[in-house]
């Protein structure tokens, strides 16, 4: 099974679409796809705004998505091809609680892509590509503790020009390829073939 991992550093700059552009292109990966926001205090991480997120009864809250048609993130997985498609809920540093549930879902399906940060504290995948705005100041935690690990970075236009990010060093992408992100296309023909690269040479060393 492979698992590939799209995150970013803030909300609203094509984390979405970059997911749903590399189902898209790879049908043949039969891809089980995860959304995963974090809440807290009535507001989503997702963007930022009070939201039905948060459930009373529990921390967690783990939906597969049957509509295609719904207007969800998690439905623009399945209409992009998507075999399954879920919306994972948890509270800001919960995550951890719902990774059971997700070790399930994992252990049936062919092969993963999920739309997160955090969930690199408890997978370790195949691909990690992170979306960058560098004309948005805003940086996630998650997305800076993790951007060293990075196998790829795509960005409007492909240029990272002079970021307004604080705390963030650029060292950390010293190597690391990047692409550009060219809306309504966010995954061109360099990302796919690079997903598919990598994919395969981990197939091969397995």
């Amino acid at each position: 099974m492979a698992i590939v991992v799209v995150g970013g550093s803030t909300r609203n700059i094509g984390k979405t679409s970059v997911v749903a552009g590399i189902i898209r292109a790879l049908p043949e990966m039969r891809w089980t796809a995860f959304k995963i926001t974090q809440f807290g205090h009535g507001v989503c991480s997702a963007n930022g705004e009070p939201c039905d997120c948060e459930t009373a009864e529990h921390t967690i809250a783990v939906s597969e998505e049957r509509d295609a048609l719904s207007g969800t993130d998690s439905a623009r997985y399945l209409e992009a091809g998507a075999v399954k498609s879920f919306w994972v809920r948890t509270r800001q540093g919960q995550l951890a609680e719902a990774m059971p549930r997700i070790r399930k879902e994992l252990a049936a399906t062919e092969n993963a892509i999920v739309e997160s940060n955090s969930i690199l504290r408890f997978l370790r995948p195949d691909v990690y590509l992170s979306v960058l705005d560098p004309a948005t100041a805003d940086f996630k935690d998650s997305a800076k503790l993790f951007l060293d690990r990075a196998d790829g970075v795509l960005l409007p236009e492909g240029e990272l020009g002079r970021p307004t990010w604080k705390g963030v060093s650029l060292r950390l992408l010293e190597g690391t390829p990047v692409f550009a992100m060219m809306p309504p296309i966010y995954v061109g023909p360099e990302v796919v073939a690079f997903v598919r690269g990598r994919l395969a040479a981990v197939a091969a060393d397995v």
